[in-house]
């Protein structure tokens, strides 16, 4: 495991005395994965955690399985009505855990793969030390939202009022990143991931014999011309300044067994990933056009299903700034990357961005042998949890200082 280097006093020494009581309860939740919206071990878990903590107020079920704790700072309730929140993802991936270890799931199936154990522990961590020393003006509002994962639990909470009844200034969110070295704190101002769009082309022949592929209307053929086709969308259509991601990963036709039979149909799936707007409309106008065309050429049809899941996370720039400099003061100016290449993966905390101003940011956690996220053997490294909870708390603390 790496180890990230004594950052300077305060926050980071206070939370580096809970390292094992936070590695003991991030393993806990590691063996006992759960789906989004099937939090509610995870949940219970952490309702229970915040008010042993002293946290003032703890909300349950937002959202069906998410979670949100209040503390008030020192003036308490009668306070500054300003507010930051902090927010992190509880679900596990459908994914068979590979790892040996003793905390490994105890649900086959079910995996943490993402570090979201990891980053439930950093907040409860954060919220223990913000509860006990209260060395701010205004609220703490600690989100733990279920369904990341594919789920859009952000917006489900967002729609069921999370800001409405926990009114924030702005709100901030970090995952680990095992590609950065234990310790490197990376944020952008600007993009930090892509949209994310899941597409799906339907192309209509007319099945036969293949032995006379002239009596039928092969739509494997026109498939395989479609395929070929869509990758001209990025290379031929997109300014080379932007960005752009198209990937179709699946195919269905026919039956494996039937080696003669050309089929009827074909379906293909796969995801468009973009950071603006004016691209993510242009590539699924374009798509569409595109598949209906080429079909049309070989006597076919086809269809495209354009699906929008999650928008594009983009940090404000102000507050970007500030995070970096927290960061900054937490682990030197040589260990933030404060342009960190964005990501072309998604993440629903882009729709706490599209209502609040803030933040998402990157905390490494890599080191030899480690695995990316998604990875069946993949862990996550308990060594930075008392980094990524000082974190949390110090983006409370500076945004909201003390009088």
């Amino acid at each position: 495991m790496s180890t990230v280097a004594e950052a300077p006093a305060g926050v980071y020494r206070r939370l580096s005395d809970w390292h094992g009581e936070l590695t003991a309860f991030r393993r806990d939740l590691h063996a006992h994965p759960e789906l989004g919206f099937e939090e509610r071990r995870t949940a219970a878990r952490v309702a229970e955690a915040l008010r042993v903590a002293g946290v003032d107020e703890v909300h349950e079920g937002v959202a069906r399985t998410g979670v949100v704790g209040v503390v008030h700072g020192r003036g308490g309730r009668d306070a500054s009505a300003r507010a930051i929140g902090l927010r992190a993802d509880m679900d596990a991936l459908p994914l068979v855990e590979e790892n040996e270890f003793a905390w490994r799931s105890a649900t086959r199936g079910l995996m943490h793969g993402c570090g979201h154990d990891g980053h439930v522990t950093m907040l409860v961590g954060a919220a223990r030390y913000l509860a006990e020393t209260r060395r701010f003006d205004g609220r703490a509002v600690l989100i733990f939202q279920p369904g990341e994962e594919g789920f859009a639990g952000a917006k489900a909470m967002i729609d069921a009022g999370l800001f409405d009844r926990f009114p924030v200034d702005a709100v901030f969110a970090m995952h680990n990143w095992p590609a950065l070295p234990a310790g490197t704190i990376g944020i952008n101002p600007g993009p930090m991931m892509a949209a994310s769009d899941r597409i799906e082309v339907i192309v209509q022949g007319r099945g036969g014999h293949g032995a006379h592929p002239h009596l039928a209307t092969d739509p494997v053929l026109v498939a395989a011309h479609i395929i070929t086709a869509a990758q001209s969308l990025v290379s031929r259509n997109v300014n080379p300044m932007d960005q752009a991601v198209l990937s179709l990963c699946s195919m269905q036709a026919g039956e494996l067994g039937a080696y003669s039979v050309i089929p009827r149909e074909v379906r293909l799936v796969g995801t468009v990933r973009t950071f603006r707007r004016e691209v993510q409309d242009m590539m699924e106008e374009r798509l569409g056009r595109l598949v209906e065309s080429v079909a049309l050429g070989f006597g076919a049809t086809a269809r495209l299903k354009y699906q929008r899941s999650y928008p594009a996370t983009i940090n404000s720039e102000r507050e970007a700034q500030f995070a970096a400099d927290v960061a900054a003061g937490l682990v030197g100016e040589a260990r933030v990357v404060r342009q960190l290449v964005p990501s072309m993966g998604a993440e629903d905390f882009s729709f706490m961005l599209q209502v609040k101003p803030g933040a998402y940011l990157r905390l490494g956690q890599g080191g030899e042998g480690s695995c990316f996220l998604h990875n069946s053997r993949y862990d996550f490294n308990d060594a930075v949890l008392p980094l990524g909870a000082a974190l949390h708390a110090a983006l409370v603390e500076q945004a909201l200082p003390a009088s």
